[in-house]
């Protein structure tokens, strides 16, 4: 199977074209598409997962199932035959990869939510002894498991620059003082719910981030859910504190990039064939484990 990494439906209009998603409108709706692209290092690399669409998209509509009664969610169909007739032309492209969803007016700020201290989180703690403004028990290790998630926002971003983790102050400056507070409380809850889930299947989800915007109909998740792509997710029965994890998200392309040396500079470079091979493994192993079922890709 050939990576898909980018669409050129003419016919269409396309209003953005993000790390991962070329987003078309579609009258009132949007069309989303998933392509094989993977970033790292806040560049697009030259070579991309076969398959890792489709596996963000059967993945996202999994949680958007499971997590429905939690906040609603901008999906309409998945199925390419409820799509409207100018797309039909193009659905060997869509199959599996796209959603048509709701226009929403996104918040400007991705919802960050940690069970466990890692990542940039990991290096806030060690500098501050804080995560970006919450203050965190002292003595943890790598990867440990905090007391509680914690919510810990950031800007949102586009294609060619860097997320900055933010305080909760700042976020409610940007959406407002009672969005903010919404926005965390459903965050949480949309985190606690998942991570019971992922550890009942043997995953612990150590942290993810979610997207949401404003409907007619009110709030709503959208863009993606709790994928590789958008989640830290690790091994229950592998997990050992004190060191990085083995993960199911796209650590194992950076572990890659820096053995190699890459000044992380455009042009970004190619990977080779088992980094390839490895990263689709791990990203349909995510799949698998999450949803009970296997993806044929």
């Amino acid at each position: 199977m050939k990576a898909l990494l980018e669409t050129d439906f003419r016919n269409l209009t396309l209003l953005a074209r993000g790390k991962v998603r070329d987003i078309y409108a579609l009258g009132e709706y949007l069309l989303m598409v998933a392509t094989d692209r993977i970033s790292a290092f806040d560049h697009v690399l030259a070579t991309g997962i076969p398959g890792k669409g489709m596996i963000l998209t059967q993945l996202s509509l999994f949680w958007f199932d499971h997590l429905r009664d939690i906040v609603p969610n901008h999906l309409i169909s998945a199925n390419v035959k409820e799509f409207p007739e100018e797309v039909w032309k193009y659905r060997r492209e869509l199959k599996d990869r796209s959603m048509l969803v709701t226009r929403a007016q996104m918040y400007p700020v991705e919802c960050v939510v940690r069970g466990y201290l890692a990542g940039s989180g990991w290096k806030d703690y060690v500098a501050t002894g804080m995560v970006c403004g919450n203050r965190i028990e002292p003595g943890l290790r790598e990867c440990d498991r905090l007391s509680r998630p914690i919510f810990t926002p950031a800007t949102k971003s586009f294609r060619g620059t860097h997320d900055e983790n933010i305080t909760f102050d700042q976020m409610a400056t940007l959406v407002g003082g009672e969005a903010a507070e919404r926005l965390r409380d459903i965050s949480l809850s949309l985190y606690n719910a998942a991570a019971e889930h992922a550890e009942s299947r043997g995953i612990l989800l150590a942290d993810t981030k979610f997207e949401f915007g404003v409907t007619p109909m009110g709030m709503v998740l959208a863009d993606e859910a709790l994928t590789p792509d958008s989640s830290r997710f690790w091994l229950r029965d592998q997990y050992s504190p004190g060191r990085a994890q083995q993960s199911f998200d796209k650590q194992y392309v950076r572990d890659y990039l820096e053995s190699i040396h890459w000044n992380k500079l455009a042009p970004a470079p190619s990977l080779p064939e088992n980094v390839v091979n490895r990263t689709q493994q791990k990203y349909l192993e995510a799949y698998r484990l999450l949803s009970g079922r296997p993806l044929a890709v």
